[in-house]
C-alpha cells in the first residue's frame, strides 16, 4: 500500500532543493513528488530566498513583487516504506515543518 509524506516550507528555494535531494540523490520519480501553494493563492513562500530575492544582476536589489503569500507544500508518493524516512531526513535538512503521513 502506497504513503504519501507532505511538508511544508517557507521559501521556494527549499522547496525546490528538497525536491532536488529526492529525485537526484534518493531515485524518487519526479512523477510522484507535487508542490502547491497552501491555499488559494500563488506564493513563492513566507519569505525571500534564492532568485526572488534579488533582481536579474547580482548586484541588484530587493525585488518586492514577490508573491510572499503563504508556505509551499512539497508531497511525495512512495511504495517503499524503507525511503520514507530519508524522505523525512531530506524534508528536516530544508527546513520542512508540519511533515505529515498519509
Amino acid at each position: 500500500m502506497g504513503t504519501t509524506l507532505t511538508a511544508q516550507f517557507e521559501t521556494r528555494r527549499e522547496a525546490e532543493m528538497t525536491v532536488e535531494r529526492l529525485a537526484q540523490e534518493y531515485d524518487v520519480d519526479r512523477a510522484d513528488i507535487f508542490i502547491a501553494a497552501v491555499g488559494k493563492e500563488n506564493t513563492v513562500g513566507e519569505e525571500l530566498a534564492g532568485s526572488d530575492r534579488r533582481g536579474g544582476d547580482p548586484g541588484g536589489e530587493d525585488r518586492h513583487d514577490a508573491a510572499l503569500n503563504g508556505s509551499i507544500e512539497v508531497s511525495v508518493d512512495i511504495e517503499d516504506e524503507g525511503l520514507a524516512n530519508r524522505i523525512r531526513d531530506a524534508f528536516a535538512e530544508f527546513g520542512a515543518h508540519d511533515v505529515a503521513q498519509s
